[in-house]
């Protein structure tokens, strides 16, 4: 009973932080672009979130009728549930951890690996050849950054010598890992918007050819489950980002959880989508062999520091 009420004090603030980081960013993309965004559901438009949730709510979902009605009901499920699952080892404070695991960086690593499923089974699913080139997409995009990911993981674990987060966050008490490792930082924050199909790589969803892609024919609380673990994962990634290279709680979490979102979304309003060629090329030829070179320079600095 402890266990649950445990984590509903995680997932009920996270589901209100999805909630209100896409009025944020309609907000923020409104002021960039010059014009006013939502402001008519509540004051300043602060009830939108909940207004757009209970239409969603309302609507009726639809499923193709040639479509496999039980996998296209499942894969929104999966990723959401993947998404959720994640969170259980982020420390949030010093103490604020659901579980404390030795080995949570690899947790965390392998259960976000495995969300690419429910991507893939939505768009063979949906029967659609503009869903199944999306989920083709996104797969063939989150394997090649999640290489370059996992290699600049490897800068951190050389450093802590640990895959515990929270042992991470307390060695960065006097100097935050952004200093000595700032390139592999760098490619870290890119490469995160890659695996979040985030602008200006979100060619998963590109409207113009895919017509949104693998959840194009998704609709009402279906689509919902999409959009739920696609906010909850970005939250999760700029965390992830924030507790590896900018020292966690030390020096306040939130603000610096608050700056990567606004950049995610300044990106967002800002760079053009690339081709889907030049994605795959920034991935293998230029994002993998800089972390691996990044990989090799710590391994070697640190080795001759032991000799």
């Amino acid at each position: 009973m402890i266990s649950i009420l445990k984590f509903l004090s995680f997932l009920v603030p996270l589901l209100v932080a999805v909630a209100y980081l896409t009025l944020v960013e309609r907000k923020v993309l409104a002021a960039l672009q010059r014009r006013r965004g939502p402001n008519l559901v509540g004051f300043w438009g602060l009830l939108q979130p909940l207004a757009d949730g209970l239409k969603l709510f309302a609507k009726e979902t639809i499923i193709p009728s040639n479509a496999n009605s039980y996998i296209f009901f499942m894969a929104p499920l999966i990723t959401f549930a993947l998404s959720l699952i994640n969170w259980l080892v982020l420390p949030l404070d010093q103490g604020w951890v659901l579980v404390d695991l030795n080995l949570g960086l690899l947790y965390l690593f392998s259960f976000s690996s495995l969300s690419i499923y429910g991507i893939v089974l939505s768009g063979w699913s949906s029967n659609s050849k503009y869903a199944f080139l999306g989920s083709l997409r996104a797969s063939a995009q989150m394997i090649s950054y999640e290489i370059s990911i996992g290699i600049i993981l490897l800068n951190v674990i050389l450093c802590t010598g640990t895959l515990n987060l929270s042992k991470i966050v307390f060695l960065q008490e006097k100097m935050w890992y952004i200093v000595p490792l700032f390139p592999a930082a760098l490619l870290f924050f890119f490469s995160i918007l890659a695996e979040t199909n985030r602008p200006p790589f979100d060619l998963p969803e590109a409207e113009a050819e895919l017509v949104a892609g693998y959840i194009v024919e998704y609709s009402a609380m279906t689509f919902a489950f999409f959009f739920l673990a696609e906010y909850s994962n970005i939250i999760l990634m700029n965390l992830l980002f924030v507790v590896l290279f900018l020292g966690g709680w030390n020096g306040g979490l939130l603000w610096k959880m608050l700056i990567c979102l606004f950049v995610f979304i300044w990106i967002r309003a800002s760079l053009p989508r690339y081709r889907y060629d030049q994605l795959m090329t920034l991935g293998w030829k230029v994002f993998l062999p800089i972390s691996l070179a990044s990989f090799f320079f710590s391994a070697s600095f640190l080795f001759s520091f032991e000799g």
